[in-house]
C-alpha cells in the first residue's frame, strides 16, 4: 500500500474548495502524522529499545528522532505553501526557507552521528589505527568543518547562487594565501601529521638533534613547545618538528627511563664484593625500579681501574638526575665503608739535570 499524496489533494479540495483552507489542513494533517510518530517512537521504538543491552540503539535514536519530526511537519508546510496561490517571488522565499531549515537541522544531526561514529571506532585502536583519543579532537573538527562546507553548498544551490564563481573565486584566493603563508601551511600541515602519527605526547622527554631537551607541555597546530630542566621553554615550529630526528625518551613499551652509574674500582679489588655492594645500593634505593631489576656489569680492563656499570630503572625520565646524584653519593659512601679504592691516574714526572 502506497500513500499518494495527488490522490490526498483531490480529497482535499473537494472538502475545503478554498486554498487557504487547504493549507491549513494539510498543516493539521502532517502535524498530527508527525505526532503520530512521535508517539510510535516514544512509547513503543523507545520501550524496545531499552531493553537491549546495546547503547548505540539510544543514542541514534536521540540523534535522529527531531530531526524526523521536524522534516514531516517541513514537508507538511511545503505542500501547504504549494496549494497558496502566492507570487513567484513569495513562494520561492518560502520553499528557498523550508529547504534552509531542514538542511540546517540535518546538518546538526549529521555532525552529532558523526562525532558518535569517531567516538565508537576509536575504541578499536587494532582496526582503525589513526582514530585514536589524541586525534579525535583533529578528525571532529575535519569532518565538521566538511558537513558545514556541504550545508552551505546545499544552501547556495536551494536558493540558486551560481556557486562556480565562488569556487574559481575561492581556489584563486588560495593559490595566492598558499604563496603568501607557505611557512604557516607547511606548519599546519605537520602539526596534523604529528598529532596523527604521534612521535611523541604531552609530558613526553624528547631530544631534538640540535641537542634541545625538554618535556612536551603543548602540541599545536603551528608549533610545540618544550619545557627544559631550566624551566626555560622553547617553541619550535613544527615543520622543524616534522623533519628533525627525534629522541622520545618516554618511547617504547613503557616510560621508565634507564641510568647508568659507570665507576672504576682499583686491580685487586675483591670483584664479587663490589658487585654486591652495588646491587645493594640500588636496591635500597626508594627511587630505583623493582621491575625490570638493576645490573651490575664488568665493561673493561682501564688503564688504572677495572670499570663497571650499574644498570638500573627510574619510573620517569625526569628523575634522572636526581636518583643518580643519589646513587653516585650512595655507592662513594659505601665504598669507603667497605675500603674499596677508587683509583685515580698518577704520573710519576723525572726531572733530569745536565749539571
Amino acid at each position: 500500500m502506497t500513500f499518494n499524496f495527488d490522490e490526498l489533494l483531490v480529497v482535499l479540495a473537494k472538502i475545503a474548495p478554498n486554498p487557504y483552507l487547504q493549507a491549513l489542513l494539510i498543516i493539521v494533517l502532517f502535524y498530527i502524522m508527525a505526532k503520530l510518530f512521535d508517539i510510535i517512537i516514544a512509547r513503543v521504538v523507545r520501550k524496545w529499545i531499552q531493553q537491549t543491552t546495546f547503547t548505540l540503539d539510544d543514542q541514534l535514536l536521540e540523534i535522529f528522532h527531531r530531526p524526523v519530526f521536524a522534516s514531516v511537519m517541513l514537508f507538511g508546510l511545503w505542500l501547504a505553501t504549494d496549494q497558496i496561490d502566492f507570487s513567484e517571488g513569495i513562494r520561492f522565499l518560502t520553499m528557498s526557507g523550508l529547504k534552509t531549515v531542514a538542511i540546517f537541522i540535518w546538518s546538526i544531526a549529521a555532525v552529532r552521528f558523526v562525532k558518535l561514529s569517531l567516538s565508537l571506532l576509536s575504541r578499536d585502536e587494532l582496526r582503525f589505527s589513526m582514530i585514536q583519543e589524541r586525534t579525535l579532537p583533529l578528525l571532529n573538527n575535519l569532518l565538521m568543518i566538511f558537513v558545514v562546507g556541504l550545508a552551505i553548498y546545499f544552501m547556495f544551490l536551494v536558493w540558486n547562487i551560481d556557486v562556480t564563481a565562488w569556487i574559481a573565486s575561492a581556489g584563486i584566493l588560495g593559490l595566492a594565501i598558499s604563496f603568501a603563508a607557505k611557512d604557516s601551511l607547511a606548519n599546519l600541515f605537520s602539526g596534523v601529521f604529528i598529532v596523527v602519527d604521534a612521535p611523541y605526547k604531552l609530558g613526553d622527554f624528547i631530544i631534538l638533534d640540535t641537542g634541545e631537551r625538554g618535556k612536551v607541555t603543548h602540541i599545536g597546530i603551528r608549533s610545540t613547545r618544550l619545557l627544559t630542566r631550566d624551566d626555560v621553554e622553547i617553541t619550535v615550529p613544527n615543520s622543524i618538528m616534522g623533519n628533525a630526528k627525534i629522541t622520545n625518551e618516554a618511547g617504547g613499551p613503557h616510560e621508565k627511563y634507564r641510568i647508568r652509574v659507570k665507576v672504576g674500582v682499583a686491580y685487586g679489588s675483591d670483584i664479587d664484593n663490589v658487585h654486591r655492594v652495588l646491587m645493594e645500593v640500588a636496591k635500597n634505593h626508594p627511587n630505583v625500579c623493582k621491575t625490570p631489576e638493576p645490573r651490575v656489569r664488568f665493561r673493561a680492563f682501564g688503564d688504572s681501574s677495572l670499570d663497571h656499570e650499574l644498570l638500573c630503572w627510574v619510573e620517569k625520565p625526569v628523575l634522572r638526575g636526581r636518583v643518580l646524584h643519589s646513587l653516585n653519593t650512595n655507592v662513594y659512601k659505601r665504598f669507603l665503608q667497605e675500603n674499596i679504592e677508587i683509583p685515580f691516574p698518577q704520573r710519576d714526572v723525572h726531572i733530569r739535570s745536565n749539571a
